[in-house]
């Protein structure tokens, strides 16, 4: 049984603290996945992280979605852009699309490629702001390019990222607007993932409650601090240590 809650706590880490900065949370887990072999139930597993993740989404950013409900056009523009996502998740979800994408190798090229991309996105001038600037133009954009993180390796907070910041928003406001934009992809995917589990007749046991817990700490630890961070510094770091993980994938990937 410990090494159950061993096993929960790593992926709990690894979802929590990767699905919010820019550098893939789905392909960290596969990692992980294809080096050890954990014993817990994947589907349980994968389910309880994203809830806890998206729990602390919703608790961290409480107060502006009080003001979102308040704000309409923002909260259409946030159902606007995730629109997209949605429809083509679930259509690589329920038709197995996605598991022909789960491998090292797109893994290692995707995260290389969209790396390079946030370390010239990160170059753009700042000319708009969240409250004002954002529309339906950008935000379709934004949209659709975030379906590409349906692929392990893009990321979904980095590529909204690197495309906000090529639209000119500042570093704070394209995390605001990748963090708004995860809660219906968080929740979509629980949903799907709790239908399975109901399907599979998968007990919710006290390890569901415990990953859940768990990877909600590290979540909302993450949004707080990541803010904090890209108020004072740039995504350098990520560009760095993405490039540094693409090398080596490569080469566990081509020798």
């Amino acid at each position: 049984m410990i090494s159950k809650y061993v096993e929960a706590s790593i992926l709990g880490f690894i979802q929590g603290f990767s699905e919010f900065i820019p550098v893939s949370s789905s392909a960290h887990l596969l990692i992980v996945s294809k080096i050890y072999s954990f014993n817990v139930s994947s589907l349980q597993l994968d389910i309880s992280l994203h809830l806890g993740s998206l729990l602390a989404i919703i608790f961290y950013f409480r107060n502006d979605f009080l003001n979102i409900t308040k704000n309409k056009n923002l909260a259409k523009l946030i159902i606007l852009g995730s629109i997209p996502i949605v429809i083509i998740g679930y259509i690589f979800y329920s038709t197995g699309l996605i598991d022909y994408l789960r491998n090292l190798k797109i893994i290692a090229w995707t995260t290389l490629i969209f790396g390079i991309l946030l370390f010239f996105a990160d170059k753009s001038q700042i000319k708009n702001k969240l409250n004002t600037s954002l529309n339906y133009k950008s935000i379709i954009i934004i949209g659709l390019l975030q379906v590409l993180s349906i692929v392990p390796g893009v990321s979904r907070s980095g590529i909204v990222i690197t495309v906000s910041r090529f639209l000119n928003f500042d570093r704070v406001d394209s995390s605001k607007i990748a963090f708004y934009l995860s809660i219906p992809a968080l929740g979509g995917a629980s949903f799907l993932g709790i239908k399975d589990l109901v399907e599979a007749n998968i007990d919710f046991n006290f390890i569901f409650l415990f990953s859940i817990i768990f990877s909600f700490i590290i979540s909302y630890l993450t949004i707080k601090y990541f803010l904090i961070y890209v108020k004072n510094f740039n995504l350098k770091f990520f560009v760095y240590y993405r490039v540094f993980l693409a090398l080596i994938l490569f080469v566990i990937v081509y020798s």
